[in-house]
């Protein structure tokens, strides 16, 4: 029930009725078109939630006389209706957008300039995605618009409306990332704990948040139950762990939680950290402003303390664009670290999702309105086709598009617990997606992570790092309770079955034991080795691989076996050469390079093969006389020598027919190869950076990597327009 301008009730709800529905503002029936559907649902969002009448309202308000061509602002609410009546500027312009796709820049610009024409200071952008709101900048040029987290409810006063404005922000990066980090310092100084024990009450308390602000949305309540003020009504002795512990309810089933865990806060101490954390919404913020942020508190907090260190949000853009990932791409993630990868994927074929069930949708408008059919027809098939592309597109619905990205193709994990949760939280955060990420050893096989899965591996594994021969593989590394394996089973197939077979198999032997590159079981092996193998063999035929390596990995003449280890699989697409600052930031010196490969098909592994093994034999005969007559020579002398007994004369000649023979065998093996890429040549792309968007001390750079607004002013394209440019016409291409 909402009260009139005369005092009276009244009720408003969507009406409908032969395919029309009543524009309350309008009094009249108007065509039910799905745009037109969006509008009025809005139209009582803003009556029923925020308060505002009808009569406050204009809808489809003619701007035309405010020297503003034809522009029509879909809502224009005042603050009272006798303001509307007068004339004055209105409190808020209303622009309602397509549904299929993310609400873009020009959209906010748009809106922006209505609400100066109409000197309102506030402004919304709305589809039933999501819902922006926006404050007006009038001492600053037409374009500079800040976001807010709510625009005012009708019974606002002049106070609560500048309240609103100061309180009610959407924060920036840096100014997040600082607040977490002065949440973690409260933690630290009076509970006595350890970063990484005070980063684990911070993490329980934003998954908190995040539910409550999930709660509220979708239930519509407008008392926020995340705020000091409502843990003071709650009795108890820990009334922030009574909201964790419906969290943990409702994140059972992706076992985030262990079911005896809690909040380890003093009440005080709870009360403080929501206190701080209250005035910001994590839901309705950017998802890449929320990652930025919550990355750049992590590597503060975890730099030198538990050696962990994140791939700056630049090198993730560009390794994941160079992958140009698509829809049915299934990726994994075997040091999944913070999710940094996993999360661009998902944002980025998300939205290749919703843009293409727009251009389904405009198509189909376009085609019907070439059609002689009445405005009522053609409206009924437009909302019957829009509503057939919104099921694809609900997350919810198993099967659906969205859900079948966020269910079925993301995969990750990591071999350290809280980084394994931390990728969870931050995947939550992004839309979701989390469902695939596992605290587990990246090189053994879990749920569906395993050999031949993936079209994509992008990893930016832990450097330095050593497999030890007592590192083996555990009954609990291999154990699958009888409930998951057959949900594996039916979600994987029999592949999933022979991948488990293969570890189970080798359990209680050492991890190395599973791999081809390590010399030998009895010696340790750099991780990052093992990872160069483990991603390739995650690969489907033909799948892609992006890495950061080590440079040294590439370079290294004791490491030609690992490269050679490679050549005999995959392409090598690309390596492009970081500064050596790169990765200063996240706590390491290391000099890296990005390395990407293309897995060979079936027919390319064949014709590879086979090429290996021509190569192979041509070098041998070419060498048969000679090694047989050296051979022969060192036998005789061996024979003579024994027949002489003389035992030293002997143990030399032997000695040198053994050095003769690996030599001989190093010589044919290296010519074999030489003349292998000789006939099977193909040009890879190489490209040294000197700036990709990230100084020695974290801070935001010039970046040649790809195109952005930061791009340096003396180069004529970045490095990935050189890298499709190259794979256009490769030949001869030369940066």
């Amino acid at each position: 029930m909402n009260k009139t301008a005369s005092g009276a009730s009244s009720e408003i709800a969507v009406r409908r009725k032969d395919g029309k529905v009543w524009s309350h503002i309008r009094q009249k029936w108007l065509v039910e078109t799905p745009e037109e559907r969006v509008r009025q649902e809005y139209l009582i969002h803003l009556v029923s939630e925020y308060g505002f009448q009808p009569e406050q309202i204009a809808e489809e308000e003619e701007l035309t006389g405010r020297g503003s061509g034809q522009a029509r602002a879909d809502f224009v609410v005042w603050r009272t209706a006798q303001d509307k009546s007068d004339g004055k500027s209105p409190l808020i312009i209303v622009e309602c957008k397509s549904d299929n796709v993310t609400i873009q820049p020009q959209d906010y610009a748009q809106g922006d300039n209505y609400a100066r024409l109409t000197n309102a200071p506030f402004f919304v952008t709305h589809n039933t995605r999501e819902t922006k709101f926006w404050r007006v900048k009038k001492d600053r040029m037409p374009g500079y618009i800040e976001e807010i987290e709510n625009i005012p409810y009708a019974e606002a006063s002049d106070k609560e409306i500048k309240e609103l404005i100061a309180r009610l922000k959407v924060f920036k990066e840096e100014e997040f990332a600082q607040l977490l980090h002065q949440c973690h310092n409260v933690i630290r100084n009076r509970e006595k704990k350890d970063p990484a024990a005070a980063f684990d009450e911070i993490a329980k308390v934003l998954f908190v948040k995040v539910w409550v602000e999930r709660e509220l949305s979708s239930k519509h309540q407008r008392q926020n139950l995340f705020t000091a003020e409502y843990l003071d009504s709650l009795l108890g002795d820990n009334p922030l762990d009574q909201l964790f512990q419906e969290t943990k309810k409702f994140y059972k089933a992706d076992r985030i939680f262990e079911d005896r865990e809690r909040i380890n806060l003093k009440t005080a101490t709870g009360r403080e950290i929501v206190r701080l954390l209250e005035r910001y919404n994590l839901s309705d913020t950017s998802e890449d402003i929320k990652g930025i942020a919550f990355e750049r508190f992590l590597g503060r907090t975890f730099r030198g303390e538990i050696g962990q260190f994140f791939t700056p949000r630049t090198i993730v853009e560009f390794m994941i664009r160079m992958m140009e990932p698509k829809e049915g791409d299934i990726i994994c993630d075997p040091a999944s670290g913070s999710g940094g990868f996993l999360i661009r994927f998902f944002e980025l074929v998300r939205e290749q999702i919703l843009a293409d069930a727009d251009r389904q949708y405009q198509e189909f408008k376009a085609k019907l309105d070439k059609k002689k059919y009445s405005k009522k027809k053609k409206a009924e098939m437009l909302r019957a086709r829009f509503d057939e592309l919104q099921v694809t597109l609900d997350s919810t619905r198993e099967g659906s598009r969205v859900w079948t990205l966020a269910n079925r193709c993301i995969f990750g994990t990591d071999a350290n617990e809280r980084m394994a949760r931390t990728s969870k939280m931050n995947m939550i955060m992004h839309g979701d997606g989390h469902g695939g990420v596992h605290h587990h050893d990246g090189f053994i096989n879990v749920n569906g992570i395993f050999e031949e899965r993936f079209d994509i591996v992008l990893t930016n594994p832990p450097f330095g790092a050593n497999v030890e021969p007592s590192d083996i593989i555990l009954d609990s590394d291999v154990a699958v309770s009888n409930e998951d394996s057959r949900r594996y089973i039916r979600e994987f197939g029999e592949t999933y079955k022979d991948a488990q077979a293969r570890v189970q198999a080798a359990t209680g032997k050492p991890i190395a034991s599973l791999f081809e590159l390590p010399r030998s079981g009895k010696s340790k092996v750099k991780t990052e080795i093992l990872f160069i193998e483990r991603c390739l063999a995650l690969l489907k035929p033909g799948g892609r691989l992006g890495i950061v390596l080590p440079e040294g990995v590439l370079n290294n003449p004791s490491l030609i076996r690992v490269r050679s280890f490679c050549e005999d699989r995959a392409y090598i697409r690309a390596v492009i050469s970081l500064p050596q600052e790169t990765f200063y930031s996240s706590g390491t010196s290391v000099k890296a390079s990005l390395l990407f490969m293309q897995k060979f098909t079936e027919e390319e592994q064949a014709r590879y093969n086979d090429e290996k093994e021509r190569a192979q034999r041509e070098i041998e005969a070419k060498y048969v006389p000679e090694v047989s007559a050296e051979t022969e020579r060192l036998e005789t002398e061996i024979a003579e020598a024994k027949k002489a007994r003389d035992a030293e004369r002997r143990k030399t000649a032997q000695k040198e027919l053994r050095g003769y023979k690996k030599a001989a065998e190093m010589n044919i093996n290296a010519e074999a190869r030489a003349l292998l890429k000789e006939r099977f040549d193909y040009p890879v792309f190489l490209y040294e950076a000197e700036k990709v968007g990230i100084t020695a001390t974290g801070e935001d750079d010039l970046n040649e990597l790809y195109p952005n607004d930061r791009t340096p002013g003396d180069i004529g394209m970045t490095a990935l327009e050189h890298y499709r440019e190259y794979r256009r016409n490769p030949e001869g291409y030369f940066i």
